[in-house]
C-alpha cells in the first residue's frame, strides 16, 4: 500500500511541476515542443520496451477495433498536450490547472451520458455546483473559460477510450507514440528544410538537452501511475489526483504571478466544494463496502 501512494503520489507531483518544463523551453514554439515531445518519448518507451523484451501486444493492434481506437486516443491526448504546452507558455497556468480540476466531473459526466452509470445524489450536486462555478467564471470575466473547458475534455474523452483499451499504460502509450510519430517527424524535417527548427537553431545546449528530456518527463509519470493504481484503492488515488492542479493552480499564483482576483476566486471555490462533496462521498462509501 505504502509502495502504490508513494508511486501515484509522485506522479502526481510530477505532473504538477510540469509548467516549470515548458516554461523553461517556452522560446521553442509550442507546436515543435509537442513534436519533441512525440519523438523522445517513443525513443524512450521503446528502450523501455525493448529491456522488458515486451513486444507481444503488437499482434493486438492489428485488429481494426484496437488499431482505431489508440488513432483516435492518440489524435486527443496530442490534442490536449498542445492545449497545454500552449496554455502554460502564455500565462494560463490557472486556467489549465482548473481544467484538471474540473476532470473529473467530466468524467463522471461521460460515465452517466455514454456508459449509462448512474449518478448518485451527492454526485448531482457536486456537478451543479461546478457548473454554477464555471457560469460565475464566464460571467465575471466576460468569455468562457475555454482553456479550461476544452483541457478537460479533451482528457475525459481520451480517459474513456483509454478505459476500455485493450491494451495497458506502457504498451498503449507507446502505440500512441507510434501512431504520432510520423506526423511530428514530417513536421520536424520540414521545419530543418525551412531553417525553423528550434532544436538545431537554438544557441542554447540546456535547451536541447530539455526537449530530448521530454521523452522521459513524458513516460515516467505514466508508468509511476500505473504501479501506484494497481496497489491501492480507487478511493484513495482519486484524491491523489488532485494534488497535481493543486502544483499547478499554487505556480500560476506565486511563481508565475498570473492575476487571481477575489472575484476569479469565488468560481474556484465552488468548484473546489464540488470536488470536496464527490471526493468525500466516494471515499464515504468505500469505507462502508470494506465494513
Amino acid at each position: 500500500m505504502r509502495t502504490g501512494i508513494f508511486s501515484a503520489a509522485l506522479a502526481f507531483l510530477c505532473w504538477g511541476l510540469f509548467p516549470l518544463y515548458f516554461h523553461a523551453v517556452k522560446e521553442v514554439p509550442s507546436m515543435q515542443i509537442l513534436a519533441h515531445r512525440m519523438i523522445w518519448s517513443l525513443a524512450f518507451l521503446l528502450i523501455v520496451l525493448a529491456l522488458r523484451r515486451q513486444w507481444r501486444w503488437l499482434e493486438q493492434v492489428r485488429q481494426p477495433r484496437v488499431f482505431w481506437s489508440f488513432v483516435a486516443s492518440a489524435l486527443l491526448l496530442s490534442a490536449n498536450w498542445l492545449l497545454y504546452i500552449w496554455a502554460v507558455n502564455n500565462g494560463h497556468v490557472i486556467e489549465a490547472s482548473l481544467g484538471y480540476f474540473i476532470n473529473p466531473l467530466v468524467n463522471i459526466m461521460f460515465g452517466y451520458l455514454l456508459l449509462k452509470e448512474r449518478l448518485r445524489r451527492v454526485q448531482w450536486i457536486a456537478i451543479a455546483i461546478a457548473a454554477l462555478g464555471v457560469a460565475w467564471l464566464t460571467w465575471q470575466s466576460g468569455s468562457v473559460p475555454w482553456i479550461a473547458l476544452c483541457l478537460a475534455a479533451s482528457f475525459g474523452a481520451y480517459g474513456l477510450l483509454r478505459k476500455t483499451a485493450a491494451l495497458g499504460a506502457l504498451e498503449g502509450l507507446s502505440f500512441e507514440t507510434m501512431v504520432l510519430f510520423p506526423i511530428a517527424a514530417i513536421y520536424v524535417g520540414w521545419l530543418t528544410l525551412h531553417g525553423e527548427n528550434a532544436f538545431l537553431n537554438t544557441p542554447s545546449d540546456s535547451t536541447r538537452w530539455l526537449l530530448v528530456a521530454a521523452g522521459p518527463i513524458t513516460a515516467v509519470p505514466l508508468l509511476l501511475f500505473a504501479s501506484g493504481a494497481r496497489q491501492i484503492p480507487l478511493s484513495i488515488l482519486g484524491l491523489l489526483q488532485y494534488l497535481a492542479p493543486t502544483i499547478q493552480f499554487l505556480l500560476g499564483v506565486w511563481l508565475f504571478k498570473e492575476a487571481f482576483t477575489a472575484d476569479r476566486l469565488v468560481g474556484f471555490v465552488l468548484i473546489w466544494t464540488a470536488l470536496v462533496l464527490f471526493a468525500g462521498e466516494g471515499l464515504i462509501r468505500s469505507r462502508q463496502k470494506r465494513g
